[in-house]
């Protein structure tokens, strides 16, 4: 990975003390970025953010997305150049539970972000992460980025506002200076997600606890990616908008190739083997609402980015594992070098 444009700028990441903040985070930090966040404190435990140590890494603010005067204080103090928002409530299920939350962060606390980027005169990269879920699903096909949006359940319904949002910002505000794209990508899996409702956080609890895995739906299919793939699509995108602001603010996916299609139960069965035992059964009851089939078509990015995968599903599900595997059985698991690890020899495949 270049460390153009990175090396000795300032990037602000919001959410970074979650799970994909967390792997963004160090990465821009290894590739010589001074990097900003603010989120709230984890809400995991454990939490990858604490397992790397990442507060004496960065400089780590807490605070919460829905305060716009605290986030647009900071960002006036630090003058980021380069932007990634991540922080969001992120789980379907808790949307169920937290319909307004869900809304008021999702949504408002993006609008926040864009108002701080507008008094914020030093950006010149925003970048918005939403989700493969954004999109209107009524057949399951594979949605390229014109798609129509929209969402049955609070989270998709907030994540596709957000990219109204985000569209209606850059044709206001930012036609000329500040270079604002949405990103949107898969079921992304790795090493130190803890978070609960999610396939292999929950995988890995069971299995640590001679378990059965329980699936809501083990017939639904997702776009399963490890984190370090999007996350390498978010980076080039973001030094193409460095090199040339306006060319490539747009709407992005980033997902598996069309022919990675697994079901729950096929990813929930490669975790019980990469972990050498363990079995899993339907969950019992009735479940809220999920789409049964998600795909993204990532054409756009192959061919304008040069962007594609750099794992398979399988090996995603093994590195996965492989990192768990570390934490939970190893005494001497170490996880900043192991995490760190990964990355090397992600970057060691890239062309």
């Amino acid at each position: 990975m270049s460390r153009r444009p990175f090396s000795g700028r300032t990037v602000l990441v919001t959410g970074h003390t979650g799970f994909k903040g967390s792997w963004l985070s160090l990465w821009l930090h290894d590739l010589g970025a001074h990097v900003v966040g603010y989120a709230l404190a984890p809400n995991t435990r454990p939490s990858l953010f604490k397992a790397l140590k990442l507060d004496s890494l960065i400089d780590s603010h807490l605070g919460d997305i829905r305060d716009q005067r605290r986030l647009s204080a900071l960002m006036r103090r630090t003058r980021p150049q380069i932007v990634f928002h991540l922080a969001a409530q992120p789980l379907v299920r808790r949307s169920y539970e937290e319909p307004s939350q869900t809304f008021s962060v999702n949504l408002q606390g993006t609008v926040n972000l864009l108002e701080a980027v507008r008094q914020t005169s030093s950006v010149r990269v925003c970048q918005v992460i939403t989700t493969d879920k954004c999109y209107e699903n009524p057949d399951g096909r594979s949605h390229r980025e014109e798609d129509r949006l929209g969402g049955r359940d609070p989270y998709s319904a907030s994540k596709a506002c957000a990219e109204l949002a985000v569209a209606s910002y850059r044709n206001s505000f930012f036609p000329q200076g500040v270079s604002l794209s949405s990103v949107r990508a898969g079921n992304v899996i790795g090493g130190g997600d803890w978070a609960q409702d999610r396939l292999l956080p929950d995988c890995m609890r069971a299995l640590c606890r001679h378990k059965p895995l329980l699936l809501r739906n083990p017939r639904s299919v997702r776009p399963w990616q490890h984190v370090l793939d999007p996350l390498a699509g978010y980076l080039r995108l973001a030094a193409k908008q460095w090199a040339r602001p306006q060319a490539f603010a747009e709407a992005w996916n980033f997902g598996p190739s069309s022919s990675a299609s697994f079901t729950t139960a096929q990813i929930a069965q490669a975790c019980v083997t990469a972990w050498g035992r363990g079995t899993w059964r339907q969950a019992p009851g009735k479940h809220p609402h999920e789409s049964a089939a998600l795909r993204l078509n990532s054409t756009k990015a192959r061919r304008r980015l040069s962007w594609r995968p750099a794992l398979n599903t399988l090996e995603a599900v093994l590195l996965s594992v492989q990192w768990y595997k570390g934490y939970y059985l190893d005494p001497g698991f170490d996880a900043l070098s192991c995490t760190r690890s990964q990355i090397q020899a992600y970057e060691a495949r890239l062309p």
